[in-house]
């Protein structure tokens, strides 16, 4: 047994609160080296003659990374408290694990093993509940629609007479939003993340000059209120996004710092080496990358903080906003987020706090910071098999286990799942026009752990390259639209809005394919029923075996036929199985 492999820790991942007296334990080991393992596991104050009483519990193997086995169990702790250890065994030996090492037979004191020392309510992780019912839809609002003429910006071009680019503008604005709400929720959209709002001198607005103005060309304040309200009655939540990083190069207080120079009461607000500021390709300043229009805030100022916190709960209170996705979040300090979570949810308790973050997120994942974060990881790998074919169904698979297993569950539940956005070519330009591969994109997008967004306009088929490709305007002629791919984005909400195991209720388990490039998938269960999602990368028909003496329904798919325990399912083809546990 290849014990420098096995890997557990307490807390993150491996140990955590499922509710207040449920616990989820997870271990890794060496891929394919342990046949079984089992969770030891007592009060640490229950004793007799002399000994620690212990039992004993199996843990499931759920998941392989190309590198490690993971298992999993739940424990229900009826004290509250808990010691626990693990029962290792291969072919040829058993080990038992524990806090201190590895030893023969199982340590009868419970001072040897792995602590939980009591199971807090409030150290429960805690998100709004709604975000994992929400579909969410990302509007760049420059280019979703124009209701409102009269607030064009100056040198506006006529709805989508030319390409995006990086300096043009099209008159897109909230009237144009909310006259479209319709399309939304005909598609089965209930959440919507806007691109920044607040005035700012770009198209994009990510260099905001003023976080409590609006941009005129969007509308005022009547007009969002208006939307927001709209937007509520038929129960879509809205979600704002704000640049806390960095600060655009008109937004005054840096205008003051160009002016004044060491002068200026705003001199602290940023990172400044040397006067005079001056920027250029290395600014003598720090900012967003290298850029001189994006200088960075110093969120550990307090002026700059009450600021920022003041906009962090503006925006709720006077708009009633459900949501802040932050730009660039990985770059503030931590403590700031510690902070903004906090008046940020004693203004609105349900709010959801995402972070844009691209890596391993844990340590701003522990409750005291952001709901969730942008799963990027998720985009790369559905796009390295789908898309741009650099892998295979067995390394797709095995990345997503490691990307799964990177966090708890009560975690993965939340996150922000994407295939597309405003700094991403198209969905459909990314596979090449071809319709079935982005309908396995969005299959798996709208069934899979986690809470979907769909880029505005993927749904009905526009294509575009990269930034400033992909922002193209909404096009609203029904006739441009493809409807194959619409449809069946309609019919996947609508079945997962109806199986609430497609919507992160339940567990997961992941099924592997037999071969490199087989079908592959994964299992959602509860006690009483399991769905099953199969796709089929491959440009031929391919056979996959299910379990046997079960009674199967298709719930929706591409060329998918059962027979008894077989599924055939036809080149890029999807399959979505139900079956009574």
């Amino acid at each position: 047994m290849e014990k420098t492999a096995i890997f557990h820790r307490p807390t993150d991942n491996f140990a955590y609160l499922l509710d207040d007296q449920t616990l989820q334990i997870r271990i890794k080991t060496k891929q394919n080296d342990v046949n079984s393992v089992s969770l030891i596991m007592g009060d640490p104050y229950i004793w007799s003659n002399g000994q620690w009483q212990y039992s004993e519990i199996t843990m499931n193997l759920v998941g392989k990374d190309g590198l490690y086995d993971y298992w999993e169990t739940e424990v229900f702790a009826a004290t509250n408290r808990l010691r626990y250890g693990f029962k290792l065994n291969s072919l040829d030996e058993e080990v038992i694990y524990t806090e201190k090492g590895f030893y023969d037979s199982i340590p009868l004191d419970s001072d040897y093993y792995f602590c939980f020392p009591y199971l807090h309510e409030n150290e429960q992780f805690q998100a709004p509940k709604w975000v994992k019912d929400t579909v969410w839809y990302q509007i760049f609002p420059e280019r979703f629609g124009n209701g409102d003429p009269s607030i064009n910006p100056d040198n506006v071009k006529a709805w989508g007479s030319e390409p995006p680019a990086v300096n043009n503008f099209f008159g897109g604005d909230f009237a144009g939003v909310t006259q479209h709400l319709d399309h939304l929720t005909d598609i089965g959209v209930n959440g919507i993340y806007f691109t920044p709002v607040f005035k700012a001198y770009s198209n994009h607005k990510y260099d905001t000059i003023d976080y409590l103005e609006l941009d005129p060309q969007f509308g005022d304040a009547d007009a969002l209120k208006e939307l927001i309200a709209q937007c509520h009655k038929r129960g879509i939540k809205v979600m704002l996004d704000a640049v806390f990083n960095h600060s655009g190069y008109y937004f005054p207080p840096f205008q003051d710092v160009l002016v004044n120079g060491e002068n200026s009461p705003y001199k602290d607000w940023f990172h400044i080496h040397s006067f005079p500021v001056v920027g250029g390709e290395k600014p003598n300043y720090e900012t967003f990358g290298f850029v001189e229009s994006m200088p960075k805030l110093n969120t550990a100022n307090p002026e700059v903080k009450k600021y920022l916190l003041d906009v962090g709960t503006y925006w709720i209170n006077e708009f009633d906003i459900d949501g802040w996705r932050l730009d660039v979040a990985n770059e503030v300090d931590q403590p700031f987020w510690r902070e903004f979570r906090k008046v940020v949810k004693e203004a609105k308790p349900d709010a959801y706090i995402l972070g844009e973050i691209w890596h391993d997120s844990m340590p701003w994942l522990r409750g005291d910071q952001f709901d969730a974060v942008m799963n990027y990881p998720f985009k790369t790998n559905v796009l390295n098999l789908l898309a741009k074919n650099t892998i295979n169904s067995k390394q797709f698979l095995e990345n997503m286990n490691k990307v799964y297993y990177n966090y708890p569950k009560t975690v993965f539940d939340y996150t922000f799942n994407l295939v597309g956005s405003h700094d991403t070519a198209r969905i459909l330009t990314e596979c090449e026009d071809n319709i079935n591969k982005t309908k396995q994109v969005f299959t798996i997008l709208l069934t899979f752990m986690g809470t979907p967004c769909i880029y505005y306009g993927d749904e009905i088929g526009l294509t575009g390259g990269q930034d400033p490709g992909c922002r193209k305007c909404m096009d609203w002629n029904v006739e441009n639209h493809q409807l194959e791919l619409k449809n069946h984005i309609r019919t996947l909400n609508s079945l997962r809005k109806k199986e609430k195991l497609l919507a992160n209720e339940g567990s997961v388990t992941f099924l592997h394919p037999t071969d490199n490039n087989g079908i592959f998938g994964y299992k959602k269960y509860n006690d009483n029923k399991s769905i099953i999602v199969l796709l089929n990368p491959s440009s031929t028909e391919q056979k996959f075996t299910l379990e046997k003496n079960k009674k199967y329904n298709l719930l929706y798919s591409s060329d998918t036929i059962i027979e008894e325990n077989q599924v055939s399912i036809g080149a890029d083809g999807f399959g979505i199985i139900e079956y009574p546990q």
